[in-house]
């Protein structure tokens, strides 16, 4: 009997113990389940996609998966890339001949739109003075690029099968946009009614048959120590104008009014060169210092 009950005493012993200690195992998986959540942030992430470097040195689990909008460019971003066709883009883009033109280049086709405005006596930012040819136009700002369109002669054609040969003797001003041309009320009766105020178009540069000669004219003001100095009736738009000086050809600066100036006055009076976009030059000897004066000359550019 005492040995029985020395067992069941053993017994009740050790099932009092077994439901003493449950509660500290539950503790247990509990605080195993945490430190295992916590492990899982440590872990590196996983390499980043190629060609996506990652923003951060050490990123967060939540920043090594990035959302897919984010790792993949949508599909507008892509096609910035490639802009599309503008009235700015040529429609035949055929290489110039020279890298001397600006933004308007030749054996190239422009699309764009023609509207009408009245010229008066032909005047305008190229500072020409009146016309008695009002086959004009004035070119849009972004295409006139300070005054480098001034004098270029331009064929216009239009859908119906009209066409004009017109000389850009003015600035059209926002909001006309690139590749349009504001003419002449002359000019623009040659394509269409005047009525009709904007029609859709085609232009391309022209180096017209007949031409006659330069001239030359200083600005008013012009004097030794400061002049401007302008080409009149050149064939082909000028891409230069230069003076002799002491130390030889140098290059004057062109103003959104079309006249070359020499701030320090080096080389007014001198011989002038004028070079057009397909790199041919002319060198103009004996042009005295005679503001607001006409001179003629007895050369011209070559067609092309």
């Amino acid at each position: 009997m005492i040995a029985t009950s020395s067992g069941l005493a053993v017994t009740a012993l050790l099932v009092c113990l077994v439901v003493a200690m449950r509660p500290d195992r539950k503790e247990d998986t509990v605080s195993a389940a945490a430190t295992a959540v916590t492990d899982s942030q440590q872990i590196p992430p996983p390499p980043a996609t190629p060609g996506h470097k990652s923003s951060s040195p050490s990123p967060s689990a939540t920043s090594a998966s990035p959302k897919a909008s984010a790792a993949t460019p949508k599909a507008s971003r892509s096609s910035s890339a490639t802009p599309s066709p503008s009235s700015a883009s040529p429609r035949t883009a055929t290489p110039a001949t020279t890298s001397l033109a600006g933004r308007i280049q030749p054996k190239v086709t422009y699309p764009g739109v023609a509207t009408v405005y009245k010229a008066g006596v032909g005047d305008g930012a190229c500072s020409y003075g009146p016309s008695s040819d009002m086959m004009i136009a004035a070119m849009n700002t972004t295409d006139y690029e300070t005054s480098r369109a001034c004098g270029a002669y331009v064929r216009v054609h239009a859908a119906n099968g009209n066409s004009v040969t017109v000389r850009i003797t003015n600035e059209c001003p926002l909001p006309c946009a690139p590749g349009q041309l504001d003419l002449s009320e002359q000019a623009f009766a040659k394509l269409a009614p005047t009525s009709t105020g904007r029609l859709a178009v085609t232009w391309s540069l022209l180096s017209p048959d007949a031409a006659g000669t330069i001239s030359i004219r200083y600005k008013t003001g012009s004097s030794a120590y400061w002049c401007g100095i302008q080409a009149i009736g050149h064939r082909n738009p000028l891409a230069r104008l230069e003076v002799r000086t002491t130390n030889g050809w140098r290059q004057l600066a062109r103003t959104g009014y079309n006249y070359f100036l020499s701030p320090d006055g080096s080389g007014c009076g001198g011989a002038i060169r004028l070079t057009d976009i397909y790199g041919q030059q002319l060198t103009v000897n004996g042009i005295a210092v005679r503001p607001n004066v006409v001179q003629p000359t007895n050369t011209q550019f070559a067609r092309h």
